[in-house]
C-alpha cells in the first residue's frame, strides 16, 4: 500500500508521461481503442481469467496472481511465475486491489478477461482515466477465446506466439463440435453441473460457468437464463439428469451413498464425474482458456464413442503448449482422478 502523497504524486507522473511513449493503438473487445506503450513488460491481470490467459501466452510479463497459488498447484506451472505474488484482483467477487495497489505495481497493461457489458466497459475506462494505465478488455467467452489471443498477441508483442493458441483453440471447437453436430439437441444428454459440498450449486443458462457443457450437451437447469444459483435436491430429482459434473471432491464421494440422491438416473448409471481442477479447474473455476482441456474430457464422458483420442496425451500436450510444463505420467492421473 502506499500513501496518499505517494498516490497524488504517482498519478501526476502518470498524466505527464510523453505522447511518445505510447506506440500504437489496439481495439478491445469492447471496441475501446487502447494505446498502448511501445515495450510491455509487466501486465497486471484484473482478475484470474486474465492472469491465466496472459500466462498462457506471456508468462514472463505477469506481474502477479489475484490469489497466492498453492504449492501442488505450482507443480503444473513455471515455479518462479507461479511464485509470483498476490496482488488481489479489480474486478469479480472479493475485489481487493484499489488503484493504490495497481499503480505501485507499475504495470505497463492492465488486462480484464470476461463480460464486455457496459458495467465492465465503465470500470475500465475509470480506472483507465485514473491512473493513465492502458486497460484492456477481452471477452472471456468460450467461442472468443482464439480472438481474445489475437488481441493479447498485439497488445504484448506476442502475435507470433498467440497466433499458436489460437488455431489451437480453433482447431479444438471445430474438432470437437464437428463429430456431434448430426446429433439432435433434443438427444443429447442431460447433463447437471453440481457445485459445492452438497452438489446443489449450479450454472443456469448461458451462464459462463457451464458454457462447455451446453455446447455439448443439455444443462437441466438451462431453461431459466442466469448466472450461478442455488436450487433443491427436489428440483435436481425433477430434472433427473443422466450425467452429473462435479467440481466438489466431497460430494462426489458422498453422492452415491447419499439416500437424497439415489433415484437420480445419473447417480443409478454410475455417471457422476468429477472434474479436473490442477492447476485451473476444466469447466471453469475460473472459466478461462484452461476449459480448452475440459471440452475434450466432457466430450469423451458424454460420447465416447465418438472420441477415442487418449487423454493423457491431450492432458500432456495441452500442459506443455499452455502452461509450459511438461507434466509426468503420474501427475497425469493425478490431474484426472480430479484431486487437489
Amino acid at each position: 500500500m502506499i500513501d496518499r502523497r505517494t498516490l497524488i504524486a504517482a498519478l501526476a507522473a502518470a498524466l505527464l508521461a510523453p505522447a511518445a511513449a505510447w506506440a500504437e493503438t489496439v481495439t478491445d473487445s469492447a471496441g475501446r481503442n487502447v494505446a498502448i506503450p511501445a515495450k510491455v513488460t509487466r501486465v497486471f491481470p484484473a482478475g484470474p481469467p486474465a492472469a491465466i490467459l496472459l500466462y498462457t501466452l506471456a508468462p514472463d510479463l505477469l506481474i502477479g496472481w489475484p490469489r497466492a497459488n498453492r504449492a501442488e498447484e505450482c507443480a503444473y506451472l513455471l515455479p518462479e511465475i507461479c511464485a509470483r505474488p498476490e496482488v488481489g484482483r479489480i474486478t469479480g467477487r472479493g475485489n481487493t486491489a484499489n488503484l493504490e495497489t495497481v499503480l505501485a505495481q507499475k504495470p505497463d497493461l492492465i488486462l480484464d478477461v470476461g463480460s464486455t457489458s457496459a458495467t465492465y466497459v465503465s470500470l475500465a475506462d475509470r480506472v483507465q482515466e485514473q491512473t493513465n494505465i492502458p486497460y484492456a478488455l477481452l471477452d472471456g467467452r468460450f467461442a472468443s477465446i482464439a480472438k481474445a489471443y489475437r488481441t493479447l498477441g498485439m497488445l504484448t508483442g506476442r502475435s507470433d506466439d498467440a497466433e499458436k493458441l489460437a488455431r489451437y483453440a480453433e482447431d479444438t471447437l471445430k474438432t470437437v463440435l464437428g463429430r456431434i453436430e448430426t446429433i439432435p439437441a433434443g438427444e443429447r444428454p442431460k447433463v447437471y453441473y453440481a457445485r459445492a459440498p452438497r452438489g446443489l450449486s449450479t450454472g443456469l443458462g448461458g451462464s459462463i460457468n457451464v458454457e462447455t457443457i451446453e455446447m455439448l450437451a443439455r444443462n437441466v437447469a438451462g431453461e431459466t437464463q442466469g448466472g450461478l444459483a442455488n436450487v433443491s435436491i427436489e428440483q435436481v430429482l425433477v430434472w433427473n439428469p443422466d450425467v452429473i459434473v462435479t467440481i466438489d471432491q466431497e460430494f462426489a464421494s458422498t453422492v452415491r451413498n447419499d439416500p437424497a440422491w439415489a433415484s437420480v438416473k445419473a447417480v443409478r448409471d454410475n455417471r457422476v464425474h468429477l472434474s479436473p481442477k490442477m492447476p485451473f479447474g476444466w469447466v471453469d473455476f475460473p472459466p478461462s482458456v484452461n476449459r480448452l482441456i475440459g471440452l475434450w474430457w466432457l466430450a469423451k464422458i458424454l460420447y465416447p464413442e465418438k472420441f477415442p483420442e487418449d487423454l493423457h496425451t491431450l492432458t500432456q500436450d495441452f500442459y506443455t503448449r499452455f502452461y509450459h510444463v511438461t507434466p509426468t505420467p503420474a501427475q497425469i492421473d493425478h490431474v484426472l482422478a480430479g484431486r487437489d
